[in-house]
């Protein structure tokens, strides 16, 4: 018996292949996607590729109804977690509980992680919350 190798399929996905997107709010940040409702079709989560530049980030803000977790591949950043300023680097796993606000300054080259939203985030305005400017 033989069997079929496929190339193509919703269950493989190449980051390479992928159409990038500028999150907003994130200045100098490119997101490639992975997981989700518009890439395969996922339910209950979604996931990217971040690939963010020297001193380039989002300010603060917070997700009303999703948690985020990113995973850091490849370079530094300081990260800000409920105001508590943290410093990231590769292997590091950062966990964004709903509510709590969040932000990245890129300290290196640039910096790429894997960013997983449960449920799926799919860029809805709605679920943002900006920091209030003081």
């Amino acid at each position: 018996m033989t069997e079929q190798v496929i190339e193509k399929s919703p269950y493989i996905i190449r980051a390479g292949e992928q159409q990038a997107y500028s999150p907003s709010g994130h200045t100098g940040t490119k997101n490639y996607p992975l997981v989700g409702p518009k890439v395969n079709g996922a339910k209950y989560m979604e996931i990217a590729l971040g690939d963010i530049q020297r001193s380039e980030g989002s300010p603060a803000h917070a997700h009303p109804d999703l948690e985020q977790a990113v995973y850091i591949l490849e370079g530094e950043a300081i990260a800000g977690i409920d105001g508590v300023m943290h410093h990231v680097r590769p292997g590091d796993m950062m966990f964004f509980p709903a509510n709590v606000f969040h932000d990245i300054k890129v300290l290196t080259e640039r910096i790429k992680m894997l960013v997983i939203y449960s449920p799926p985030y799919g860029e809805d305005p709605s679920k943002r919350i900006d920091l209030p400017k003081s």
